[in-house]
């Protein structure tokens, strides 16, 4: 039997993503086939999370503006600071699942078989909107009525820009003879760089605050449409991590890239114009590679075969 094409050559076969130091992203994973395995029955769930979190983060650079962890699914704001999120994202989400296996005794994958969404947040506006859509999402669930209720990981409109976390090494998983794993890991939530465009850091949270609101107001339409009931918190802190998530969800037929914000035509166009540009960069330069070509260089953003095959990438352009 032939082997397969190594990791790293396989993924060339979907779309290039764009990673450039500063930038922030909205990323979002879910469990296999939606099973409650980061339920919050159990506070270990939780310290597990934030503890690798804060080790990943530390250890690759990463601002972390948000955290939400929903019984099937993350939600996670972040700035990468020097352009390592695809080595940020592989550690972090290995170190959950392996511990979501230790803890929960699972035998198989914890994460489901796509890769993580990973949104490119190009404009204060979709800042703001994503935020707020990881904070909402347990009441648009129909979890809870407001998500900051939410019993699990939550990061509240209070505490953006403010919260600092100090989550004590799991007693499970993670060996105290490591030098890898501290006695306590220290997250901070920081304020996006995109804040300071929209006012204080107080205004910034009320803006947040009023999207979160809407997208509330939203569901409850919605809850009341469908006649569904809200669970309640202590219901959702006895969820079975066993179970699986009922609620039809639609199969996704998109998977965004970038988000500008409502109503922001030209800010789309533009990123639309700017993605396009660099896959078609991308895949001449992928060409002439593969046909033996090494000093060819890719357009700027290229991470895979900057990183694994020492290719040449061109510099960004100073901004007019």
């Amino acid at each position: 039997m032939l082997a397969g094409p190594p990791r790293a050559l396989a993924a060339l076969v979907s779309q290039p993503r764009i990673i450039v130091p500063g930038a922030t992203h909205f990323v979002t994973r879910r469990t296999i086939r939606r099973h409650h395995l980061f339920a919050p029955n159990d506070p270990r769930m939780q310290q597990l999370f934030l503890y690798a979190l804060a080790v990943a983060a530390d250890r690759y650079d990463i601002l972390v503006h948000l955290a939400v962890l929903m019984s099937d699914h993350e939600h996670l704001t972040l700035t990468d600071v020097l352009g390592r999120l695809p080595e940020f994202l592989q550690f972090f989400h290995r170190i959950v699942a392996l511990s979501t296996k230790a803890l929960r005794k699972w035998e198989g994958p914890v994460w489901d078989h796509e890769k993580p969404s990973v949104v490119e947040l190009l404009t204060p506006q979709a800042v703001v909107e994503k935020i707020a859509y990881g904070i909402a999402n347990p009441a648009a669930a129909g979890l809870v009525r407001r998500g900051e209720e939410w019993p699990g990981v939550m990061t509240r409109v209070d505490e953006l820009g403010r919260a600092v976390w100090r989550i004590e090494r799991p007693s499970f998983f993670f060996d105290p003879k490591n030098e890898s794993w501290p006695d306590v890991a220290e997250l901070r939530i920081t304020m996006p760089c995109a804040a300071a465009e929209l006012g204080t850091p107080e205004e910034f949270r009320a803006l947040v605050r009023a999207e979160v609101e809407r997208l509330e107001a939203e569901a409850r339409v919605e809850l009341e449409r469908k006649g569904w009931t809200v669970l309640g918190v202590d219901r959702c802190r006895k969820l079975s991590p066993f179970e699986r998530a009922r609620s039809q969800e639609p199969l996704r037929s998109l998977n965004p890239t970038f988000a500008v914000g409502r109503g922001r035509r030209e800010e789309r166009l533009a990123a639309v114009a700017r993605v396009r540009a660099f896959r078609a960069d991308y895949r001449v330069a992928l060409g002439s590679w593969r046909a033996g070509e090494r000093s060819v260089s890719f357009p700027p953003g290229t991470w895979l075969m900057r990183v694994h095959h020492a290719a040449r990438v061109a510099h960004l352009a100073a901004a007019a």
